[in-house]
């Protein structure tokens, strides 16, 4: 059985054109999503692969309209194929229920992953270098030494709440007690 799934990701997009080119593929149920593709929560998605069973293909029109990212799409597609069930898409022609298809898909996944760990690569020898320059990296501190020995002795002072002293300083209340976790540490070291 061929299963579709469409997704736009505004109300003021249409799913016509989608919908249209998978009933033409011959699918037999659409499921549908209204989100962003960085929308971790897509129900459409979730009731298509809870729908899904062994021997069925999931059909959808772009692999854009699938995945958030190349790995989470790799990720649903290895998932998919673990539980005998197929993948193909419409504008890419890829089809996991065959060999070509197959081939085609892992050497996506294949490229992916080369390319992630690349960043990382790349990531690790620039921090190195900039660490070598005597840079540390970071956001940089949102408070002077003189506002945050302050912030510290209110703290500890007891006579405020923590609401009132990150009012006072314009932070949130993980980002006093990362400061004074910091403080702590610098006495003690």
């Amino acid at each position: 059985m061929l299963v579709g799934y469409a997704r736009v990701s505004t109300e003021d997009q249409h799913l016509y054109m989608q919908e249209d080119a998978l009933k033409t593929m011959g699918c037999t149920e659409i499921f549908n999503d209204i989100a962003s593709g960085a929308n971790t929560a897509r129900p459409g998605l979730e009731k298509a692969l809870a729908y899904l069973r062994e021997g069925d293909t999931l059909v959808v029109w772009k692999l854009d309209r699938l995945g958030r990212s190349l790995s989470h799409l790799i990720q649903i597609i290895q998932s998919l194929s673990e539980k005998n069930i197929g993948f193909k898409s419409v504008r890419e022609s890829i089809d996991t229920t065959t060999s070509g298809g197959k081939l085609v898909f892992h050497m996506f996944s294949s490229l992916a992953e080369f390319e992630r760990d690349l960043i990382i690569e790349r990531t690790r020898a620039g921090l190195k270098a900039a660490r070598a320059r005597g840079r540390m990296g970071g956001r940089p501190s949102m408070l002077d030494k003189r506002q945050i020995a302050k912030m510290k002795h209110y703290y500890d002072e007891q006579k405020m709440t923590v609401n009132d002293i990150c009012k006072i300083f314009n932070v949130s209340r993980p980002t006093l007690y990362n400061y004074i976790k910091k403080e702590k540490k610098a006495i003690a070291g």
